[in-house]
């Protein structure tokens, strides 16, 4: 049975709830008589200037508290469970799924497959549609929660019940247009695999969601990520580099007549599609503003750019380091070459610095999988011990569990450290951290 209400984990310093007497370890029941199911609910009607707040004390005792504020304004609280509801699982086979590529014996967590539509809206996270209902649907229009990011990988509705093993997945696409006549912001996602969707599926599916511009802002083409794990799973192969010409060539040839027609680029691909096909990244004003950047669409692009102004704010005010320095950073393949000139190019400024840079092949999951953020500490220790780290080694920090220091194989950061007998820091993926940290003396 579900628990009534919604137990408080922290009433902020400052805050109305401080205010009202609200105390970790409450209860949330009801906002203006009505009960709240998750953060949907609970965002809605916390909006308004005056709210009733029903609130549970751990003695039993219940407050009803009165609470005037300005309009979208927060009382201060957090709670235990951050959907405020149980998460939604996905029950597709996706031929794709990467989950489905991990070895056993990891943490039970990374095993969770989500296909919930209040993470979408939380947390970016995309979803296939086969798991909501007219429901959801209907509360995503009624609070105007937005933008929802969409798992399409096709419009053919059969070739999208294959991939997703979900007989009901090509009706689900549907509700991409109750989504649209709402006038909900969404952005999607093509996970594209050889053979499968490509060539005229990928250039079909394109021109299907130009009919929701402006709506769907963005969409991404992501290659398809195989790990060593696909033992009985649907046979995939990887993309060359032949491949990932033709994929750019479609790419930019609609580029160009969206952007002629709408203003916006609209179909991005992701930087590995750059880097297999060995061109140069586009310039930044073809990326719409970053819209897709958590699907590596123009990470590195962004990092570039940002590494190049303030290299630029250094060479104005006359920076120079006053002392000797040397460091070390390890990073993905995929990322390398990228990190290796931006170091080249920071020691050509500084001469008193020296940037070892090492690329960590991933033997964890195969040697196809070239991100960084499928790295683990056992592959960055194995490939690092021994080798010249200097002061401080500097790892990306998407190599971590998200607020936590421990690597996808449960090694945590200290370990690491004493393992490799080195200091280790974490650098953000923008090109002004980067220079930062490199450069800052203790």
């Amino acid at each position: 049975m579900k628990t009534e209400g919604h137990l408080i984990k922290e009433t902020l310093p400052g805050s109305i709830a401080e205010e009202m007497g609200i105390e970790p370890g409450d209860t949330l029941l009801e906002i203006n008589g009505q009960k709240i199911t998750d953060i949907f609910d609970y965002q809605y009607y916390i909006q308004d200037e005056y709210i009733e707040a029903l609130v549970r004390k751990p003695s039993g005792e219940e407050w009803l508290l009165e609470i005037d504020k300005d309009y979208e304004e927060d009382i201060g609280v957090t709670f235990e469970n951050g959907l405020m509801d149980d998460y939604r699982s996905c029950h597709n086979k996706c031929i794709f799924c990467f989950i489905d590529q991990m070895p056993k014996g990891m943490r039970d967590t990374l095993y969770f497959k989500d296909d919930d539509s209040r993470l979408s809206f939380l947390q970016g996270n995309y979803v296939t549609l086969t798991n909501m209902s007219e429901y959801d649907i209907g509360r995503i229009i009624k609070y105007h929660l937005s933008p929802i990011n969409i798992s399409f990988q096709t419009t053919n509705p059969e070739l999208r019940c294959k991939m997703l093993n979900n007989r009901f997945a090509g009706e689900a696409l549907k509700k991409v247009d109750r989504l649209y006549e709402g006038g909900i912001a969404m952005n999607g996602q093509i996970v594209l695999c050889k053979g499968v969707n490509d060539g005229a599926e990928l250039d079909r599916s394109i021109r299907d969601l130009t009919k929701y511009i402006p709506q769907l802002e963005s969409v991404s083409v992501v290659p398809v990520g195989l790990s060593r794990y696909r033992e009985g799973l649907y046979p995939l192969e990887p993309f060359t580099k032949e491949d990932a010409e033709e994929v750019l060539s479609l790419i930019h040839s609609w580029q160009e007549r969206l952007y002629a027609q709408h203003g916006i680029h609209f179909i991005h691909a992701s930087d590995e599609w750059y880097i297999l096909a060995e061109r140069e990244m586009p310039e930044a004003g073809r990326y719409d503003g970053y819209l897709q950047l958590e699907n590596g669409v123009g990470m590195l692009r962004l990092q570039e750019e940002e590494f190049q102004e303030v290299m630029a704010d250094m060479a104005k005010s006359g920076y120079r380091l006053t002392k000797r320095r040397c460091v070390s950073v390890a990073t993905g393949r995929l990322a390398y070459p990228y990190i290796r000139k931006m170091a080249d190019r920071l020691m050509a400024a500084e001469p008193e610095l020296t940037v070892y840079v090492y690329p960590i092949r991933n033997d964890f999951f195969g040697e196809m999988i070239t991100v960084s953020g499928l790295l683990t500490g056992g592959d960055i220790k194995a490939q690092l011990k021994g080798k010249e780290l200097g002061e401080t080694l500097f790892l990306p920090q998407n190599v971590l569990r998200s607020g936590e220091e421990v690597f996808l194989d449960d090694m945590t950061l200290t370990e690491l450290s004493d393992a490799l007998q080195a200091k280790i820091n974490i650098v953000k993926s923008s090109g002004h951290d980067f220079v930062e940290k490199l450069l800052k003396e203790k």
